[in-house]
């Protein structure tokens, strides 16, 4: 091998060759030490575009005459975080130009990868030519062109493109991929991060469906990038034939926008806006909307932010605000506006702070109503709300104690005022006794002080109009449970288990319907969840007093694979409690029965039910049935639920309506849904039916494709109850995605 005097006092190992202004040196020292000496930076850094070429290979052949260094065999060159492979490189001392042949492999700083069968590389691999030219980009893109020109390193000219995300067909590679992008010409700005087409076509399945003059997308690397939008377009019943082109706006590395201007052909113009933002301690989002609803202005405003102030403390809001439920109704807002089939928007801000075993929460809420059934001035402003509790950690003893309060102020242009402070504390000690018996002994007290007026409107009705009151409960609570466990050996394991909870407490009367306001506990069921405690009221407004005594016979069988558990209980008491509505199962001195049972005999079945029987006839006063059948690729679930308890009782018994309450109805409902994922496709359905009314509530249906690079999407719904009060509406939405690209769809209303 000859080597250039320039460079021969640097030549040791044949093996690693540098290229260093024309020179050809041989040695092992460490990359650093050779571009530092070989450009002459010996302090600092070493310089990013004028690096020398770094190489390996099999074997190196210098031509002295004609200043040619050919590499052969497993050729790897480096420079400036650009890496070439291939079969065979020359190096053309004269022009600088590297042709690269065989396998020729190029490797981008960014991560891209390109193929071509032939390559000329210059100007420190800045520019260049490659025929047969493939590239492999992030998220699965994939480009290939008849030839390529380089330039500056960041714009590659591209001739004969195809552009997809789609893997190749492995049984044969030379069938169309699901989707492809064929244009006559191409350039990759990767400095911008674009790819620009021109005369593109869409095809799917090697089929055109559309043309596109000049077309661009994002490079695969960008997770956001300015620009238009896929747009939207459908039709509703309410405004018509709609369309909206969206905007995404990138304003810096924390924040972008997307504006979408939409045109309706009975509605006219409308205008939605939303701003996102991420700070060091926190996030923004806000969403602004206007439009016109019956040829009146209308608009709405959705705002979220989360701030922490250090790692204990943090703050935030949540603002939903609109100025008619037509116009949530009409342009479909409750998505932006809190989410999901709402009657009711809420607003509130907060701080809140998080500690050992501890939370706190100061906020404010408002509420406003999308629905005629409710009236907005009946409804709450909560100005302001705290709660606090903290669980203590294990005594010595190893009991804990834990303490909470909730105190508000709730005010209300129709109905009750209520300011309220309260506090709950409790003490408990667990023990086992020596024949595995198991106790807790539980100290319990309730108390609360009340200012309200208006007490003789909704929902209280009481005579008296002002109240100024305290009031205390404490509880003394025994829990004794006594489980029996059996090894049958190939029968599996039996378990038996009593329950015992013995609660000594003064009689509350129902006096408390009236002398008390009631912001907490309107409403409540009994089960087999709340058999046990010391209020089965959501709220301490109302309080559970009285001695009493509640019991249960818990059993399960465990048998390989196949699981049986259930519970049966009741509640006795000294005293009936006609706080309790007759119809809640507590009136009386004996409760009803309530009972949970589930059985799971395999990994594809599983069925509980839970039901709530009159004392007396057994007869069923509530019932809550699902059931589960199938695997993962194929399962169904079904459902029931029934409930004879009016939880307007509390209106009704105080101030009961000349026909009864007129928003109320007993429920009794099924429901059905199925659930499939098969290799990419996957379906979904359900369906709500009202069997007390004998009609449906809802149903829909979502019918989804998904691979590496296209997804479909088909949904319908049919709701048949809606904000207003009208028959419901129907909603079909299909969806095309098309990795990397955009989406595609069309909405129905």
């Amino acid at each position: 091998m000859l080597v250039p005097p320039a460079c021969r006092s640097r030549a040791l190992f044949a093996g690693l060759v540098i290229l260093c202004f024309g020179s050809v040196a041989v040695g092992p020292f460490p990359a650093r030490a050779q571009l530092s000496t070989l450009t002459g930076n010996h302090g600092g850094p070493a310089p990013t575009q004028n690096e020398p070429v770094t190489f390996t290979a099999d074997s190196v052949q210098y031509d002295k005459n004609n200043a040619l260094v050919t590499a052969t065999g497993h050729v790897e060159a480096w420079q400036n975080g650009h890496i070439l492979r291939a079969d065979k490189v020359t190096f053309d001392r004269n022009t600088g130009v590297a042709a690269a042949t065989g396998h020729v492999v190029l490797m981008e700083p960014d991560g891209e990868v390109m193929f071509a069968d032939y390559a000329e590389m210059r100007n420190n691999m800045q520019d260049g030519i490659l025929k047969d030219m493939r590239a492999l980009l992030q998220q699965n893109g994939r480009l290939a062109a008849n030839g390529a020109q380089r330039t500056g390193g960041a714009i590659n000219e591209l001739s004969k493109v195809v552009y997809t995300t789609c893997n190749l067909c492995a049984k044969d590679p030379t069938k169309p991929p699901l989707w492809q992008i064929k244009a006559s010409s191409a350039v990759q700005d990767t400095e911008h991060k674009r790819i620009e087409y021109r005369n593109a076509t869409l095809e799917m399945d090697g089929i055109p469906v559309a043309y596109f003059p000049y077309f661009w997308n994002a490079d695969p690397s960008v997770k956001r990038e300015s620009g238009l939008l896929p747009p939207l377009l459908g039709t509703t019943s309410n405004i018509g034939a709609f369309f909206a082109q969206p905007y995404y706006w990138v304003i810096d590395n924390q924040s972008d926008a997307t504006f979408v201007p939409m045109m309706t052909t009975r509605a006219g113009p409308q205008l939605d806006a939303e701003y996102r933002r991420r700070f060091n301690a926190g996030v923004l989002d806000l969403n602004l909307s206007g439009g016109y609803v019956d040829n009146s202005p209308q608009g709405s405003i959705a705002a979220t932010g989360q701030f922490a102030w250090d790692d204990t403390w943090r703050w935030g809001f949540v603002i939903n605000r609109a100025s008619s439920s037509d116009y949530v109704r009409d342009f479909h807002l409750t998505t932006g506006l809190g989410g999901g089939d709402q009657s009711i928007l809420n607003s509130q801000i907060y701080v809140e702070g998080f500690g050992d075993g501890s939370y706190a929460r100061l906020d404010s809420k408002f509420y406003q109503a999308l629905t005629g059934a409710l009236n907005s001035t009946s409804l709450p402003v909560v100005l302001p709300r705290y709660e606090y509790n903290y669980v203590s950690t294990p005594d010595s003893l190893g009991g804990r104690w834990s303490v909470s309060t909730m105190d508000f102020n709730v005010i209300r242009s129709e109905g009750e005022n209520t300011r309220r402070a309260s506090l709950t504390t409790e003490y408990s000690i667990p023990f086992v006794g020596a024949l595995g018996d198991q106790w807790k002994i539980t100290f319990h007290g309730d108390a609360a002080a009340y200012d309200a007026s208006r007490l003789n409107e909704l929902p209280v009705y009481s005579d008296n109009k002002y109240t100024n009151t305290t009031r205390a409960l404490p509880q003394l609570g025994l829990d004794f449970r006594w489980p029996f466990a059996r090894d049958g050996g190939a029968w599996g394991t039996q378990l038996i288990e009593p329950i015992v909870q013995v609660i000594l407490a003064p009689q509350t009367g129902d006096s408390q319907l009236t002398k008390y306001p009631n912001e907490d506990s309107l409403d409540f069921e009994f089960t087999d969840a709340n058999l046990f405690g010391f209020n089965r009221f959501p709220g301490i407004d109302r309080l559970e007093g009285g001695s009493r005594v509640n019991v249960a016979m818990h059993g399960a069988w465990y048998l390989g694979g196949t699981t049986f558990d259930g519970l049966v209980g009741q509640s006795y008491r000294t005293n009936k409690d006609n706080l309790f509505p007759e119809a809640s199962g507590l009136h009386d001195q004996v409760s009803d029965i309530v009972a949970r049972f589930s059985f799971a005999p395999t990994r594809w079945l599983d069925l509980t039910y839970r039901t709530r029987l009159d004392k007396s006839s057994l007869a069923t006063h509530f019932a809550d049935a699902v059931a589960t059948v199938g695997v993962p690729s194929f399962n169904v679930n079904a459902g029931y639920i029934y409930t004879n308890f009016n939880p307007y009782t509390y209106y009704d018994q105080v101030a009961p309506p000349p026909s009864g309450n007129p928003y109320y109805f007993p429920r009794n409902e099924v429901s059905f849904g199925v659930n499939s994922r098969v290799g990419n496709y996957r379906f979904n359905g359900y369906a709500r039916r009202d069997v007390s009314n004998n009609r449906m509530v809802a149903w829909g249906a979502d019918a989804i494709y998904e691979d590496e690079c296209f997804i479909f999407d088909l949904r319908f719904y049919r709701r048949y109850t809606s904000l207003d009060g009208d028959n419901g509406s129907t909603t079909v939405l299909f969806l095309l995605t098309f990795k990397t690209i955009g989406q595609f769809g069309y909405r129905a209303l």
